[in-house]
């Protein structure tokens, strides 16, 4: 274990300690932040309301559309000067996440994913392969500065280049990769194809992936077919990026409970659900610092298990994520909301952005995300030339707003079906 006085705590100690967390937490946010402020008032609850960490049900929930609302640092509790980093997301809109962090969010975040990482089974001469983007996107740095902390040499390969991966992955004696699920199928089909075996000709022995949703039946072939442990990691970018992972026992993800308290409710009631029920996880993190978090509604359907895990770590876990409760895909890796596109369609005056139909595919390991859209009557054209800028347009456009490529099908005016009740935006043809 990484830090065996805090992951072994005893269960009664651990619940204290979060109490005494939150507690600080409620109160800070309540004298410093006008958004958390104004919403207790709200729910007709005060900090020294909060006598037990069950009274963590008393306080009201924070939504993914109050980070769109009060874009884009509204909601930050450290000044200029103590923010080191921003990270940033795609939103629900073309507006983005916008995260801050201070040292001490960084400091937290590192330390959380080394925990992790040893839990998997990594540590000091293993040579980790950091195949997620860097960049705005959290991935990439949040497990390159783990996996460093924990002794590991970091190959900071970010995506793409898949042959060249695949060379300095044998080269460099490789023995973890962090990246998708879907990147990892492609790698193991492309050394295949480059008549090099994951399993004979490299020393590949983990890998730590997540980022998109994925199956127990994929984790089994990719380690039948790689020869390799592989783990799940969670995280979202609201809640600093990557931090838990399941442990070598494979049977749930870690939430450290110093970090972070989880809850899971009814997402059509709000009411807490019991351990061992299905429903929509919520996440307090109890340390953040420029962008708090108190009963955030991530929008991720699981289940949570309070008995300690087999390994001997005491903090609770969450089973594989299995769903959403909002309309949210994720692609290669990005969050995309049908929303999100229907306000950058919006944005091109030839087309029609109301009209529009997103069909997501997997071909070959790889995700794909086609666009079909109306032209306007005043744009359409049957000259080729003509169709063939716009297309680009629209293509271009929709990369620069959802930071992921989309293939476009311009459509004649009114080809798109039209809807009585819930518009069918969304054709998912991945199967999991």
């Amino acid at each position: 274990m990484w830090d065996p006085r805090t992951e072994e705590m005893p269960v009664e100690e651990l619940k204290r300690l979060q109490y005494r967390l939150l507690k600080t937490l409620v109160y800070r946010l309540y004298s410093f932040s006008d958004f958390y402020h104004a919403r207790m008032r709200e729910a007709n609850v005060h900090p020294d309301d909060i006598r037990t960490l069950d009274d963590v049900t008393r306080l009201p929930f924070m939504y993914k559309h109050d980070l769109r609302d009060n874009y884009p640092d509204h909601l930050f509790t450290a000044t200029q000067d103590e923010l080191v980093r921003y990270h940033v997301s795609s939103g629900t809109t073309g507006k983005p996440t916008v995260v801050g962090y201070t040292a001490n969010d960084l400091e937290n975040w590192t330390a959380s994913l080394a925990r992790s990482l040893t839990a998997c089974g990594l540590g000091r001469g293993d040579v980790m392969q950091v195949s997620y983007g860097y960049g705005l996107f959290t991935g990439g740095l949040g497990m390159h500065y783990g996996a460093e902390r924990i002794g590991a040499t970091v190959l900071p390969s970010s995506t793409g280049n898949t042959e060249r991966q695949i060379e300095l992955m044998q080269d460099l004696h490789v023995t973890a990769i962090a990246c998708t699920p879907s990147y990892l199928v492609h790698i193991g089909e492309t050394a295949e194809r480059m008549g090099v075996s994951i399993k004979d000709d490299t020393d590949l022995r983990i890998g730590v992936l997540g980022a998109e949703p994925w199956s127990e039946a994929m984790r089994t072939m990719l380690q039948d077919s790689l020869g390799i442990r592989v783990y799940d990691i969670y995280g979202t970018s609201e809640l600093s990026g990557p931090m838990f992972t399941e442990c070598t026992e494979q049977n749930g993800i870690h939430i450290w409970g110093d970090l972070a308290y989880p809850e899971i409710i009814d997402p059509e009631t709000g009411e807490s659900l019991p351990a061992g029920e299905k429903g929509e996880l919520v996440m307090t993190v109890l340390k953040k610092e420029a962008l708090p978090m108190i009963r955030y509604r991530v929008g991720d359907v699981t289940v949570l298990d309070d008995e300690p895990c087999a390994c001997g770590r005491t903090a609770p876990r969450i089973m594989r994520i299995q769903g959403r409760v909002d309309d949210m895909l994720i692609v290669r890796g990005i969050n995309v909301f049908p929303s999100q596109v229907e306000h950058t369609l919006m944005e091109i005056p030839e087309v029609v952005g109301s009209a529009f139909q997103i069909v997501v595919d997997r071909k070959g390991a790889l995700d794909s995300m086609l666009v079909r859209v109306e032209m306007s009557p005043e744009a359409f054209s049957d000259k080729i030339t003509d169709l063939m800028q716009m297309k680009a347009k629209v293509a271009h456009t929709l990369k620069s707003s959802l930071n992921v490529a989309a293939q476009v099908e311009l459509m004649a005016p009114g080809a798109l079906p039209r809807f009585e009740g819930k518009a069918q935006r969304v054709i998912d043809r991945r199967v999991y």
